[in-house]
């Protein structure tokens, strides 16, 4: 199906389209934070990048990533549509993801990127947030 705007017309719509946050995914890790009763984490501290979480005393952020937004490979769900603009898209994610945690990582922050689909199956997550095996 053809799009019924020009490129740039639709480019200015997507533009005002503002993020509401993955709540559904952010509010399931929550879960998972009370359960095995981490502590110590923090929502909306301002800081480059905008992660998810902050833990300010570790110095460790945490980034819940979409796999279709970051371009995970755990499922088959390619856009049949504008496949260009989304390939173009989810390139430009990663690139600034790698940007993100390099710039925090120059300033003393370990940064912890989960999948969304990390949060379906609890024990590697417990492995990847503690940092034991």
């Amino acid at each position: 199906m053809a799009d019924t705007f020009t490129k740039e017309k639709r480019s200015q719509i997507m533009r005002q389209v503002k993020s509401n946050r993955n709540k559904s995914t952010e509010l399931k890790l929550i879960q998972f934070f009370k359960d095995n009763s981490i502590k110590g984490w923090r929502r909306n501290l301002k800081l480059f990048g905008n992660p998810d979480f902050v833990f300010p005393l570790l110095k460790k952020v945490v980034f819940v990533d979409g796999c279709f937004w970051h371009g995970h490979n755990c499922r088959n769900t390619k856009p049949k549509d504008n496949k260009v603009y989304w390939q173009e898209k989810i390139i430009r994610n990663k690139k600034r993801d790698k940007v993100v945690a390099k710039t925090l990582a120059a300033k003393g922050w370990a940064v912890l990127r989960i999948w969304e689909c990390q949060l379906k199956n609890e024990k590697p997550l417990i492995l990847k947030l503690t940092n034991k095996r």
